[in-house]
């Protein structure tokens, strides 16, 4: 006769695993944000202002080509040594914005070592976090990404990322444009009952991609929103300090059905 498993046992299990997921209790209004392509605006009027309100931030960083060595769009290689130097994170978007779903291991290998040897090169911290560009994805970046050992990789799909169920290598985000502020400001609220928001930015101004611009003036408004709401505002790594990775990683099954792309 097949003996069946009381649920009590199965919650007591579940349970287990989620408190060892989770380092300590994740707050109320933890926002992450981070910045995508290395836009020379990031450097010129993001970094200034997140200072000035003692914000944290992630910099995803790659040479987008083809222009990436015109430092009138592009931030240079100085300039995002400093934002290591101010404290910020710099991790890895490729070498060269590439579409991750397409390529192999061995290329998916080459866009990474690129930007650890660029950032090993001039003394920035080894890259541990990865976001998606253009969010192509596929299972086999998972599985790149966890031979690589990298810790998080960021995605979109517009909500709220829940450690106890979204795999640490498919965290959701929102991304701004100069038209859904009222969009994000709704998203910030999200931010609670153990979930965390983590926010997608790319130029402050974005010269050469205008469809995600995000004007100066209202990059200002959420950063005043954000303080005067009393909000937490750190890097990806800083979610570290809250969420054990590997065993996330070994637990959460991946969905790769769930919304991953804005």
């Amino acid at each position: 006769m097949k003996k069946c498993i009381p649920f009590v046992f199965i919650l007591f299990i579940v349970t287990i695993g989620y408190s060892q997921i989770l380092k300590k209790e994740i707050p109320d209004k933890l926002v992450v944000l981070t910045f995508d392509d290395a836009p020379a605006s990031q450097y010129s009027v993001v970094a200034p202002l997140l200072k000035d309100f003692g914000f944290g931030a992630t910099f995803f960083v790659c040479e987008f080509p083809p222009n990436h060595k015109d430092s009138t769009l592009y931030m240079n290689w100085r300039q995002i040594k400093a934002l290591d130097k101010m404290g910020f994170e710099v991790a890895n978007h490729t070498h060269t914005h590439a579409n991750v779903s397409k390529l192999t291991q061995s290329e998916f290998n080459a866009e990474l070592e690129y930007i650890e040897n660029k950032c090993d090169s001039l003394g920035i911290q080894k890259p541990q976090n990865f976001a998606y560009p253009g969010y192509g994805l596929n299972a086999n970046a998972l599985e790149y990404l966890q031979k690589k050992e990298y810790a998080f990789a960021r995605a979109g799909g517009n909500r709220a990322y829940d450690p106890l169920t979204d795999h640490p290598f498919l965290i959701p985000s929102w991304a701004t444009n100069a038209d859904n502020k009222n969009e994000i400001i709704s998203a910030l609220e999200e931010a609670k009952n153990g979930k965390i928001v983590v926010i997608t930015l790319h130029g402050v101004p974005d010269v050469e991609h205008p469809w995600v611009n995000t004007p100066p003036k209202l990059f200002r408004e959420y950063l005043q929103y954000l303080s005067d709401q009393n909000f937490k505002v750190v890097s990806l790594r800083d979610l570290q300090a809250y969420i054990d990775v590997d065993i996330a990683k070994g637990s959460i099954v991946p969905d790769l059905d769930s919304p991953l792309k804005n």
